[in-house]
């Protein structure tokens, strides 16, 4: 998909860019594959911010994701290509051999009427899926399971991919978009190809409106507040915090490893790539 600039009639206009969505589907989603779903706009059942920043936004439905690929040894055709204002991904509309409506995760590449299928052993095609072990080397893939059957909850977000590097015995080695190579049981399922709407990436909002439509809050820095407010507040004049950067609760923000499951340490063959 390409990207949209604007002509400057505004100031918020002139520095827009974002993704031409003139190809998608301009009608209404499925009926069958929506439902309503309340937004907690974080908070907790006790109704305090546990996840700061976020705000109701536009109204929007879910679409219902087969993210397990269930229909297996079906031929599905991909009907039309949507929006989904819940994931930076674009989804495909794929109608089965049983007349069956589904919707999947778009794959960068496929087009209206392309097949696709889901089996533990096929030809190597973009939006087919398939068990681990019989993927070659070096195919990228994306919507990857952790348990078999459970569904995929690896690499789902817009352009990202990741790729087979070989068989390890019960296991796959995979190394994800992040640098990070790890294990995967080979009897869990991937899709191959990479994942829709790859110039999400370089999209400008142009306006904080925008950031209100999707529900996102603004955000205040941490070195304008007083240091009864963050640990980056107080001083004379401005300055730059004066300490390495935390939370307003004191902890690190860069760099530091919050990970903490050591059962699947062992599955981890490198660590991702340091962040600069």
């Amino acid at each position: 998909m390409a990207l949209k600039k604007f002509k400057p009639y505004t100031k918020s206009r002139r520095s827009t860019i974002l993704v031409d969505r003139s190809d998608l589907w301009k009608g209404k989603p499925e009926k069958s594959l929506t439902k309503f779903r309340k937004r907690s706009v974080g908070r907790n059942n006790q109704g305090r911010i546990t996840t700061r920043h976020k705000m109701a936004g536009h109204k929007k439905k879910y679409r219902l994701i087969d993210f397990k690929r269930s229909k297996l040894n079906l031929l599905g055709e991909v009907k039309r290509f949507e929006y989904d204002p819940y994931r930076s991904a674009n989804i495909m509309l794929v109608e089965y051999e049983d007349k069956t409506l589904s919707y999947v995760l778009g794959v960068e590449g496929l087009k209206i009427g392309d097949k696709i299928i889901s089996s533990d052993k096929n030809e190597i095609q973009k939006g087919f899926a398939m068990l681990l072990k019989n993927i070659p080397a070096g195919t990228l893939i994306h919507n990857i399971e952790l348990t078999p059957g459970k569904g995929g909850i690896l690499t789902r977000s817009a352009g990202s991919s990741a790729s087979v590097m070989g068989q390890d015995d019960d296991y796959t080695l995979i190394k994800l978009g992040s640098g990070e190579t790890r294990k995967i049981l080979s009897k869990c399922r991937a899709t191959i190809g990479q994942v829709s709407n790859v110039d999400n990436k370089n999209q400008k909002i142009g306006k904080a409106g925008r950031n209100r439509w999707l529900g996102k809050r603004p955000t205040v820095r941490g070195v304008v507040m007083n240091p009864v407010d963050h640990p980056h507040g107080g001083g004379e004049g401005k300055t730059s915090g004066g300490r390495n950067p935390v939370s307003p609760w004191g902890q690190g923000t860069r760099g530091l490893k919050t990970r903490n499951n050591k059962k699947t340490d062992q599955f981890i063959i490198s660590r991702k790539k340091k962040r600069r």
